[in-house]
């Protein structure tokens, strides 16, 4: 099984775990730094629609590259799916499980595993930046990040899409011959059955905290989640998984 899952807007700031593994697309994600070192703390501002503050901060992350604070991706970052992940409770087992099969997508780094080091940044994957392949980054990485996870696979192995749309549109996942299975989680509002962002982060961070501490090997065994006050109600015929509360 193999789990995919969004990075985050929110970094750590210190307490780095400065050993781990090195990405596969350094060669990619040095390229698209070069390129952001050309751009004008303004430039940075227009291009990810930031702050003042956040723009001073990004233009000075990208001068600054290679400096001291790298830091293992799964600790990194600090957004609404990893305080679900809770990766800080792993045991060395746990990490090591999350090592083979979780993968988070990054519109810098590409595809990262959890151990993979990685420099503070902020470059999300619908960031409309030119490259030397197009004006985006889905036609910067292309085919590239797709066929990575698919070397990965086994015959009749199953991904767990926990990503959000912006970063599994990266991955091409209807490409794939192995069987997707994307959890959907759900809020009863005003009646009704609503996807609210803010609560579908943190669910899917749980179930891929979820997926690990139990070593979950195939998707049936997903149905029994019930964290946070989710029950599994129904697979649809996209492969959805739809759990509400």
């Amino acid at each position: 099984m193999k789990i995919i899952i969004s990075p985050a807007k929110k970094l750590a700031t210190d307490n780095f775990i400065t050993k781990g593994t090195s990405n596969q697309f350094l060669e990619e994600a040095n390229y698209l730094v070069k390129e952001l070192k050309t751009y004008t703390v303004s430039d940075i501002k227009s291009l990810m629609n930031l702050s003042d503050n956040l723009a001073q901060l990004n233009w000075k992350r990208f001068q600054q590259w290679n400096a001291k604070d790298v830091g293992q991706a799964l600790f990194m970052f600090k957004g609404g799916v990893y305080q679900g992940l809770k990766a800080e409770t792993f045991s060395n087992i746990e990490l090591d499980f999350a090592q083979e099969n979780l993968r988070i997508l990054s519109g810098l780094y590409g595809l990262l595993k959890p151990k993979d080091l990685i420099y503070p940044y902020r470059l999300e994957m619908g960031t409309k930046l030119i490259t030397k392949t197009g004006n985006n980054l889905y036609k910067f990485w292309g085919e590239k990040l797709h066929q990575s996870l698919k070397e990965e696979l086994e015959k009749g192995e199953e991904i767990i899409n926990l990503a959000s749309e912006e970063y599994s549109k990266a991955i091409h996942l209807n490409k794939f011959i192995n069987p997707v299975i994307t959890p959907v989680f759900k809020d009863f509002k005003t009646g009704k059955l609503k996807v609210i962002s803010f609560f579908a982060k943190k669910a899917r961070g749980e179930m891929a905290n979820f997926i690990i501490k139990n070593k979950i090997k195939k998707s049936e065994s997903l149905k029994s989640f019930s964290n946070l006050g989710y029950q599994f109600t129904e697979e649809t015929e996209k492969s959805e998984f739809l759990f509400a509360r």
